[in-house]
């Protein structure tokens, strides 16, 4: 059946893809993007000529944006069956050579950006008793790595959020996925993202080009060994959007790379959860 679906960050990668494979399969979909009349009116035209693609101005980074988007689409369509939180950035370099405003602009996308559509959204879908919230992710969702960590940082608030909230709204019947991605050639970090800004600090670093320079070979040359292809996760979230209600994961990783051992950590993960949750008594 054809559902009504937002995704955010629609102008390349990720969301791109997964805007014109749902279209595809005949859902109606939402692509929101920011500077449509600016550096993204050439993707904003294609993707207009798509059927069953609609293009709306959107900057997740602008209170006043996300609610004036959502209030058009739930206006002109009735309702948002399924939000996919796709935009984001990221940067790399030393944690302690990132001004705050470095990791504060990393959040305010990141992570208000997603809080900005959940509060957006809720409401009508509270309303209805029913909706999915698919959110990109990173990583296996519960440990970080060494020079990125404003971007780990801000990941981790938001998995934090939707595995939170997941219990908050159980009996709204909404459902709330996190997609810990692993790594694929969508040229988000080719677009230069929030990277260290103080050097002064970075050049007491002495062994950061090198380990910096490993930690890239190993995630960008993984990539290119299992053939890291974003479509994977444009398949991924229609398979989210087709399953029946009531059976979707809270993580749900697609990440060829680390060959299973997501899948592992996840389930460790939750098992530990319910056990600590039986010693305290909580239901969750």
């Amino acid at each position: 059946m054809s559902k009504v679906i937002l995704i955010t960050g629609t102008s390349s990668g990720f969301g791109k893809l997964t805007a014109i494979t749902l279209a595809a399969d005949g859902h109606c979909v939402i692509a929101a993007m920011r500077d449509t009349k600016g550096k993204n009116l050439k993707t904003a035209i294609e993707l207009s000529k798509v059927d069953n693609i609609e293009v709306v101005e959107m900057d997740v980074n602008s209170d006043q944006s996300v609610d004036d988007a959502f209030a058009y689409v739930l206006k002109r369509y009735g309702k948002i069956d399924v939000l996919v939180n796709n935009a984001a950035v990221t940067g790399f370099g030393i944690a302690e050579a990132h001004t705050l405003d470095v990791f504060r602009r990393m959040f305010e996308t990141n992570f208000y950006g997603v809080l900005r559509t959940y509060f957006a959204v809720l409401p009508s879908m509270r309303a209805a008793k029913c909706g999915l919230i698919i959110n990109l992710s990173t990583g296996a969702s519960g440990f970080s790595l060494p020079y990125m960590i404003p971007y780990m940082s801000s990941k981790f608030a938001m998995e934090t959020l939707v595995e939170g909230i997941d219990s908050e709204l159980r009996d709204f019947g909404i459902e709330n996925v996190s997609i810990p991605c692993g790594v694929y050639p969508t040229g988000m970090a080719d677009k230069g993202g929030f990277n260290a800004d103080k050097p002064e600090i970075a050049g007491e670093y002495k062994d950061f080009d090198r380990r910096m320079a490993a930690l890239g070979n190993a995630l960008f040359g993984k990539m290119e060994e299992f053939q890291m292809n974003p479509q994977t996760i444009a398949d991924g979230i229609k398979n989210l959007v087709d399953m029946q209600k009531g059976s979707r994961p809270l993580r749900y990783p697609l990440d060829a790379v680390a060959q299973g051992t997501d899948e592992e950590f996840i389930s460790a993960k939750t098992k530990i959860k319910r056990k600590w949750a039986v010693k305290y008594g909580f239901d969750i």
